[in-house]
This record gives C-alpha cells, sequence and structure tokens, in this order.
C-alpha cells in the first residue's frame, strides 16, 4: 500500500455472538486500536458486528452490549476475530452452525484473515476453517473440541497456532498474546512492543510456550530464576552456559534446570533462543547493522546460525524480515 491518499488502515471486524466474554471481546479493540504508523496514522480500523442487524447482544455478565453494525460489515473485513461465548448452542453441542450464523460467516470474503479466541475456535471449525488445519482452544475444551471435529489437528499445549491466514489460541490472557502476535507479523516488534508497553502486559509469549503449568505460582520460600532470566538478558552477545545461569542462583544445573521449566514453562535453552529471536529482529528492524553484527549482537555467533533460527522461527531470511519491516509500507508485513 503506498502512502498519501492511498492510505487505508487494516480492517479487523469482531463478531460478537450471544453469551460472548466481555473481557475477550475487549481485546481487540485494546490490542489493535493503539497501532499507528511514523506519521501518527492508526495502522488497524476495529470494528464489532453481530449476526443480526445493529442492536444488543447478551454477554455471559449481568449487562449487553450494543453492537453498531450487522453482518453485512463482514464482507468489508480483512481480517476477522470470533472471540469466545459461552452461548454458541448447535455450534458447541453438534459442531453445527445455525443458519443465521451460516449466512453471516457466508459474507466473509475469500482470503481474509480469521483468527479466534478460546471457544470462537468452534465457530470457526464447523464452518469448515479449520479442516486439516492446526488449531488451538482452552486446554479444558481441547478433549471434546477434538472429538467434535475430528477433522482438526487439535494442539492443547500452545498458547496460539498461526497457520497463515487462520490463527487460533488458547482462553483468555492467550488471546492478548494472539493480537500481539498479529500487531508484530504485521509491523514489525518495535510498534508491538509499544502496543504491549502501553497495556502493560508482557510484550511476547511464543505461541508453542505452554497453557498450563502444573505449578504457575512458584513456591515463596524457594528461590526463583528471575535472576538468572535478567542476568542473561543482559549479556544475550556472550556465550551462556547452563552452568553460568545456574550460578546466579546458587543451584544446581539440574535443580535450576527443573525450577526453570516449573516457572517459565520452557527450559532455559529454549528460552535463550527466542530471547535472541526477539533481539535480532528488534536490530534487524531499528538499526543499519550488518546481518554479520547483528547475529553477534544476538548471541547466534555467525549469521548462518541466525538465519537458520529465523527461518525456523519466523519462517523467513533476516534479509527477507529486515525488508519487510524497515520500509514496510502500511499494510501487513510478511509472514
Amino acid at each position: 500500500m503506498t502512502a498519501g491518499q492511498d492510505f487505508r488502515p487494516h480492517r479487523i471486524v469482531v463478531l460478537a455472538l450471544d453469551g460472548l466474554l466481555p473481557f475477550e471481546l475487549g481485546i481487540p479493540h485494546r490490542i489493535f486500536g493503539r497501532p499507528r504508523d511514523a506519521g501518527g496514522r492508526l495502522l488497524y480500523e476495529v470494528v464489532t458486528c453481530s449476526v443480526r442487524p445493529p442492536g444488543p447482544v447478551e454477554t455471559d455478565a449481568d449487562f449487553a452490549v450494543q453492537v453498531p453494525h450487522g453482518p453485512e460489515a463482514l464482507e468489508t473485513a480483512d481480517t476477522v476475530i470470533v472471540p469466545a461465548s459461552y452461548e454458541l448452542g448447535p455450534v458447541y453441542d453438534e459442531g453445527r452452525l445455525t443458519d443465521e450464523l451460516a449466512a453471516a460467516l457466508g459474507r466473509i470474503r475469500p482470503g481474509t484473515r480469521l483468527a479466534s479466541i478460546c471457544t470462537g475456535g468452534y465457530v470457526l471449525a464447523a464452518a469448515g476453517f479449520l479442516d486439516g488445519r492446526p488449531a488451538t482452544t482452552h486446554w479444558a475444551d481441547a478433549d471434546r473440541f477434538q472429538r467434535i471435529f475430528p477433522r482438526v489437528k487439535v494442539d492443547a499445549d500452545v498458547l496460539f497456532i498461526d497457520d497463515g491466514d487462520v490463527l487460533t489460541s488458547a482462553g483468555v490472557a492467550a488471546g492478548i498474546d494472539l493480537c500481539l502476535h498479529m500487531v508484530r507479523r504485521d509491523h514489525g516488534t518495535a510498534i508491538a512492543n509499544d502496543v504491549a508497553r502501553r497495556t502493560v502486559v508482557p510484550p511476547h509469549r511464543d505461541g508453542g510456550q505452554a497453557q498450563f503449568i502444573h505449578r504457575p505460582v512458584p513456591d515463596p520460600q524457594l528461590a526463583t530464576t528471575t535472576a538468572a532470566r535478567a542476568w542473561a538478558l543482559g549479556r544475550l552477545h556472550e556465550p551462556i552456559q547452563l552452568r553460568d545461569m545456574a550460578g546466579q542462583e546458587a543451584m544446581s544445573v539440574r535443580t535450576f534446570t527443573r525450577r526453570f521449566r516449573e516457572e517459565v514453562g520452557v527450559s532455559p535453552g529454549q528460552w535463550l533462543t527466542r530471547q535472541r529471536v526477539e533481539r535480532a529482529r528488534h536490530l534487524l528492524e531499528s538499526t543499519g547493522l550488518s546481518v554479520d553484527q547483528v547475529a553477534r549482537d544476538a548471541g547466534f555467533g555467525t549469521a548462518q546460525s541466525m538465519r537458520q533460527h529465523l527461518q525456523q522461527a519466523l519462517g523467513v531470511t533476516p534479509t527477507a524480515y529486515r525488508r519487510t519491516f524497515r520500509t514496510g509500507a502500511d499494510g501487513p508485513g510478511e509472514r
């Protein structure tokens, strides 16, 4: 998309269904309502629609929300997001769309990006959008989801899944992670991190992170790995050994590794790689350093090593990533 009069923000249409969760309905508006380009223009336009003409939509709380648009708004969407609902009726019970919902979804143009938060994935699955694809939902619903939709490749152990033009997330806070991921995918790390700071949430939780960690809150009487993580983040450009991180907490390597996984949900090695990928993304976007220098500063050592890790994490080379997000115009960047 070119600048000036041809600029048009990416239009996100949020489908509000009866029984919706107000918190999850608000996530897309909060996350996508913030990003701006260098000229101060909003990069997204977010609107809410119903499957019926404009009017009230019931929530799972003791109030309704007034939705200003009917299903015709779906025809204008670049991205459609379906938040969770607790009153999906035959969609949830039988995996079958109602006539009203089917008619509304039939208005979506081919090629429109689709996303769901939590049980909103039932709607995408019932419409056939997830057939043959990997998808996730809230871990407590995953077994049932798989039984009702056997053609979907359900993964209950992740926060969200990006399958290109269709994205799904687990429940509640994972919806924030998914929306931030979409901003990062569209416009780069710097803009996504700015949104996260303004929203006062962590800037990045990888989609592959576990939904459910058996001890999410460490025993306060036990040492944590917080200091070791802070120590490592300040030295990403240096070789970091597991024993060095464990030494920051005066733990054995075995105890540290177990405690780290309990707190963070991934191994220290996986965590370090993710932090280095994020560091490399930031440097590629915001500096003119050579690819070799970015690789050294991010702790990958060589450009070849960084290239392999970025290909695995993002599906693009460092050069392609920089070209997308340093010159990235006003529309979504490459995946």
